[in-house]
């Protein structure tokens, strides 16, 4: 029986700037590259070497740790380069297409009849293992586990996320397919959750899986809280997590014995003049993927990811694996004198000092980068709490990565968060602090001596 998922604290930030629903076409770029930075925690090691030609869905490189998870190229062309950085370290994979697009192919599957350990080793041989990730976490997912269950979230209710329906609109199949399959890999059920608005969406008829629906202010799309209401993580249990735009990716390899990897990317912030979607492959350079817009000023920050959980980037890196938008907003690099202490009723605060955006719930917001202040030590202010949905003392969990007491972080909950989790109460900080990192750091280490 299907669960509905009700929150009440948390914040939406209304910012201009959500993409249209319009599509564009990229050309393709000159050149595209797998960055192993993009899967975290994996150590690459290369398969393909400067010079190789290298087809679409074909691996450049494998994890070190376990060389059965392989990191496909998205086209088919020719190594052009390996950059490396201190101590020789794997930065990017450049690869110069030929045009010809030609694929790896494999032989159909019957998803019927084939046993968990095939579909899995096809899916690993295939290059799609990457695109299943594991809480606790939030890496890239053991093969060798079974999951107690999997789950999808089909609502982003980040600020000016792209929508979930919209990405998969017209890919019923593919989705259907990769639910079917993945349902065989775990011991649980897979479970979607979706907007309460979602009755006639793509998500609301599949089958095979256990739907819900979401209601309240962000984060209540996120998988973690998700998760902490349906069917929360122990010590010891494994949960996996894909995304929807990735499930269409499995199911369509599935189908075809092809990977394609391409996908649809929002194009958002208040920066953009025309905000749309654009149709391009992973790896594309920024600079091609964002051409079909028009870009107001020249001071501006390209953002991976929405505006609270993305990775600042440039015009000249590459398009993320897991990567579904890119936002612009305006540098945030001008001091207003006094600005502290001087009422400023276009800016946008959950405090009620000298800011009057509470005064108009509905307005939508053009913020730019500007944190408003320096780090300083944490303030006891009490507000973490109110957008901070899951059973679990922000501040404290925080404090204990900091000062990295293992047994006080699993007492507070950290198998069951993940860096976004953290996204609002970072960005209500009154002392500025990298919540998120602090999350991630926190995250790596019990990788390495808890494992």
């Amino acid at each position: 029986m299907s669960k509905d998922i009700r929150i009440s604290k948390g914040l939406d930030i209304k910012l201009v700037g959500e993409a249209d629903k319009v599509i564009s076409d990229v050309a393709d770029s000159t050149e595209y590259a797998i960055v192993p930075d993009d899967f975290h925690g994996i150590i690459p090691r290369l398969i393909k070497r400067e010079g190789d030609a290298v087809k679409a869905g074909e691996a450049v490189f494998h994890s070190k740790l376990n060389d059965k998870v392989l990191f496909p190229s998205p086209v088919s062309g020719v190594v052009k380069e390996v950059r490396r950085g201190e101590k020789r370290k794997i930065l990017a994979v450049v690869i110069e297409p030929d045009g010809a697009n030609t694929s790896l192919e494999f032989p159909a599957l019957n998803l019927d009849t084939v046993s968990p350990e095939d579909l899995k080793s096809r899916l690993l041989e295939g290059g799609c293992w990457p695109f299943i990730k594991q809480r606790p976490y939030d890496i890239i997912a053991n093969p060798e586990d079974t999951p107690k269950a999997i789950f999808i979230s089909g609502y982003n209710s980040a600020p000016i996320a792209p929508d979930a329906d919209f990405l998969v609109h017209g890919r019923e199949a593919q989705l259907q397919t990769a639910i079917d399959a993945l349902a065989r890999l775990t011991s649980g059920r897979v479970h979607l959750t979706i907007s309460k608005d979602s009755e006639t969406s793509a998500f609301a008829k599949l089958k095979n899986v256990e739907i819900h629906r979401a209601y309240g202010p962000h984060p209540v799309g996120n998988v973690s809280t998700q998760i902490g209401k349906i069917d929360p993580i122990n010590r010891g249990e494994r949960v996996w997590v894909v995304k929807p735009e990735d499930l269409i990716v499995i199911g369509e390899f599935l189908q075809t014995g092809k990977l394609n990897l391409q996908r649809l990317v929002a194009l958002t912030g208040g920066q953009i003049e025309n905000p749309r979607y654009v149709r391009v492959k992973y790896g594309a350079k920024i600079s091609d993927v964002i051409s079909p817009v028009r870009i107001i000023g020249d001071n501006n920050r390209i953002i991976e990811g929405n505006p609270i959980t993305g990775e600042k980037s440039s015009a000249d890196n590459y398009l993320g694996a897991y990567v579904n938008q890119i936002t612009i907003l305006a540098e945030g690099n001008d001091y207003d004198f006094f600005g502290w202490n001087l009422p400023r009723p276009n800016k946008f605060s959950v405090l009620r000092a000298n800011m009057f955006s509470f005064l108009t719930p509905n307005k939508k917001y053009n913020l730019t980068t500007n944190t408003n202040g320096e780090m300083r030590a944490f303030v006891l202010t009490g507000e973490y709490e109110t957008v901070f949905p899951l059973d679990i003392y922000p501040m404290q969990l925080m404090k204990s990565c900091l000062y990295k007491d293992i047994d006080e972080m699993e007492a507070l909950g950290i198998y069951e968060v993940a860096p976004e989790d953290f996204a609002l109460t970072e960005f209500i900080c009154v002392s500025k602090i990298p919540h998120q990192q602090i999350i991630r750091d926190g995250l790596d280490m019990m990788i390495k001596e808890v494992g």
